[in-house]
């Protein structure tokens, strides 16, 4: 294409003199009009005159940067917008440019996309956690708005990845570890092969070089004895497909390090036991050639049973279509054969950037760009989370590829993650479906509502009206539409135990002023409620059992003679707790407490009260706070079951665990948990267990400290 005119327009002569710029040129003009070259010149000069004189941390040109973000994106064929974009994507945060100006010089659409992906670097925050989850949070709220967002963000990262050496080891390894975990999943959710598989195999080599070098090694020396092997199966389908008439592309493939070594590490195996780290990829003209060069290819080699996928009748959620076979070779040498159209092909490369559409697009399509965007539109119902790291655990859920196909019973499919169950699956169908269901079958067969739904089942869900969420669902379901309806509803839930515990904390601090909740003038009530700005009395008690506000502050307010006495916890008779008061009242997990324990009560922040034994180690960090303890006994008959955790020091010898686990057994205690460490000749468990009462517990440390080779049995306290 002839931009001879648009180079000479922009006195290109200037701009040309960076030798990565003119490369990024050439590749633009295979696909863009002259036009746009001129626009994405302008943008170039603009952002090296802004950053002249800047270095990245290497040493090199910072203008080398947005350069080398503008390069991916254009392999990825983007419009121009993006490119212009990507080139101008930090000069609000590293220079003096306004948003103003960048909107007058390159229109609207290229300065909200700079906008929005500066936003994301511009936040702060009190911790590492909350940092990571709330710009993740608004990345991909971000991304709602314009998928373009993400695809620069992502370009950027990469580039950041690919020069991370200049950095301090201890940032590398933060930055590769966040690039595992989010960037590279999200590149794959939204089928951008290339950029989530440059992702993995950086993050891998900077958050684990050793092993990285390892395996690098190994499959280099594989590949060499394998070469020629591979070159003759390219030779031998290729000849074969010729002869029947299809026109075919067939390419050798190497699966990427970081893949092979996640299969290494799920199936425990070795590098030689993985049967698909080669490959062959046929990308023909149409899908139904993609079904004859498959029958092909099974008369020529061996097909493995059951390593058969067709992506094309199923596709993947992030629009993948190919089939995958894998077959037995020469001299019994596994390798994978994908097969696929040049459509197809350009799809798993690039993803929703293949054909990009930024106007919205029918709704009655399933394209690649419209999958993405369903996905990101459940996000907004996401956002309100409780806070963001909590965003973000339910989101990280999504960004991992599904593997689970399963049937309603009218025989529609459903995509489903790996280990969903069929709780999930009442929630993929609709929100109400799962918020109602009761029961649930598979093939036809009652099973239980945590059942893990296996590929090809056909699962039906039994409704029933009235019925509600269980809250411990929440402790299986691993989708995360299943995860937040479940939530939502143990918010409402929630509330109305807070305006309950909230009572009966005011109940209590207003014995110490010799006054009754239920006798006390709704006047005076009203009238504290209108001094606060709040608009009832239940959001008053619900700020109280959250412990948002302190009991007896507002205790003292109404018998509008507080002092200091009345405020101390010390003055105010014990809060009963019988162990069964739901949502809002918690057990340290540092202590866990059980009846017979002396107690005190922690009024946490958004958790109501949480209860820790007199002894935990704990309590010194919250002693700053002594307004948030208020003073709790257990009730006189208890039932139940509470964790507790001890620790037993054993010799090692065969059999010792599950003797212990025996005489717990015997003791009517349920083990919840355990823990094993070996040292030399020695062993260390940590059972975490169910007892009644602190009386049980006792009981159950004596029968275990008779067992032979058992050393030392203590509690833990905190």
């Amino acid at each position: 294409m002839d931009y001879a005119a648009a180079i000479r327009e922009r006195r290109l002569s200037a701009a040309w003199r960076g030798d990565d710029f003119a490369r990024l040129l050439a590749t633009l003009g295979t696909y863009l009009p002259p036009e746009d070259l001129a626009g994405v010149v302008a943008a170039y000069e603009y952002s090296a005159e802004l950053h002249a004189g800047q270095q990245r941390q290497s040493g090199a040109a910072y203008i080398t940067h947005p350069i080398a973000v503008a390069g991916i994106l254009a392999g990825l064929h983007l419009d121009a917008g993006t490119i212009k974009a990507a080139l101008l994507h930090d000069v609000l945060e590293d220079t003096k440019a306004e948003l103003a100006d960048i909107e007058q010089r390159f229109g609207e659409d290229v300065a909200l996309l700079v906008d929005g992906v500066s936003k994301l670097d511009q936040l702060r925050f009190d911790s590492a956690e909350e940092a990571q989850a709330e710009s993740f949070r608004k990345m991909l709220l971000a991304m709602v708005q314009d998928l373009r967002v993400i695809l620069v963000k992502l370009a950027d990262r990469t580039h950041n990845m690919r020069t991370i050496g200049a950095l301090p080891l201890e940032k590398q390894r933060r930055i590769a570890k966040e690039t595992l975990e989010v960037y590279a999943p999200i590149a794959n959710r939204l089928g951008i092969y290339s950029l989530k598989v440059e992702l993995e195999d950086l993050g891998f080599s900077t958050c684990y070089p050793f092993r990285y070098r390892v395996l690098e090694r190994a499959l280099r020396r594989a590949l060499g004895n394998h070469r020629q092997f591979l070159r003759k199966i390219q030779a031998k389908l290729t000849d074969e497909l010729k002869s029947h008439g299809i026109e075919a592309r067939v390419t050798g493939r190497e699966k990427h390090i970081y893949s092979i070594y996640q299969k290494m590490h799920r199936k425990h195996a070795h590098l030689a036991e993985i049967v698909d780290v080669y490959g062959v990829r046929v990308v023909v003209q149409n899908v139904e050639s993609c079904y004859r060069v498959l029958g092909l290819a099974h008369q020529l080699y061996k097909p493995m049973p059951a390593r058969f996928k067709d992506y094309i009748a199923i596709p993947r959620v992030n629009g993948y279509q190919s089939l995958h076979t894998t077959l037995f070779g020469p001299n019994a040498i596994p390798l994978e054969l994908q097969i696929r159209t040049e459509e197809m092909d350009k799809v798993a490369e690039r993803g929703i950037a293949a054909n990009w559409q930024y106007k919205a697009v029918d709704k009655h399509t399933d394209s690649t760009e419209e999958r993405a965007r369903k996905w990101l539109s459940g996000l907004m119902e996401m956002q309100h989370a409780a806070n963001s790291e909590e965003f973000l655990e339910t989101v990280k859920v999504d960004l991992f590829p599904d593997k689970v196909y399963v049937f309603t019973p009218k025989g529609e499919i459903m995509r489903l993650p790996r280990g969903a169950t069929t709780v999930d699956f009442a929630y993929a169908v609709h929100t109400d479906v799962g918020n109602r269901c009761v029961a649930a079958k598979i093939d036809r067969k009652l099973v239980p509502l945590k059942t893990t739904v296996q590929n090809g089942e056909t699962v039906e869900i039994i409704i029933a009206r009235g019925a509600r969420p269980n809250p411990n669902w929440v402790n299986f379901v691993v989708t995360a539409k299943a995860r937040n309806a479940i939530r939502a509803y143990l918010k409402n839930l929630r509330q109305d135990e807070a305006q309950e515990l909230g009572r009966l904390l005011l109940s209590q601090a207003l014995r110490s002023y010799s006054l009754n909740l239920r006798r006390l003038p709704k006047a005076r009530v009203q009238a504290l409620v209108k001094e606060l700005e709040l608009p009832d009395a239940d959001t008053l008690y619900e700020q109280l059992g959250l412990g948002e506000r302190l009991a007896p502050i507002i205790a003292g307010l109404l018998a509008q003679s507080a002092t200091q006495d009345a405020a101390d916890p010390a003055s105010r008779k014990p809060l009963e707790i019988a162990g069964t008061e739901g949502l809002l009242v918690n057990y340290g997990r540092c202590c866990s407490p059980i009846p017979g324990d002396e107690i005190v009560g922690f009024m946490s922040s958004g958790r109501g009260i949480v209860i820790h034994r007199a002894n935990c180690r704990n309590i010194a960090e919250f002693s700053r706070q002594p307004s948030k303890w208020i003073p709790v006994n257990w009730k006189g008959r208890l039932k139940g079951e509470f964790l507790s955790e001890i620790h037993v020091r054993t010799l090692d010898r065969v059999g010792m665990l599950a003797e212990l686990a025996g005489r717990i057994s015997a003791m009517q205690s349920n083990i919840d948990h355990v823990r094993v460490d070996t040292e030399g000749d020695a062993s260390a468990l940590s059972f975490r267990l169910k007892v009644r009462d602190r009386k049980h517990l006792a009981q159950v440390i004596r029968s275990i400290r008779k067992v032979p080779g058992v050393v030392r049995v203590t509690r833990s306290h905190g």
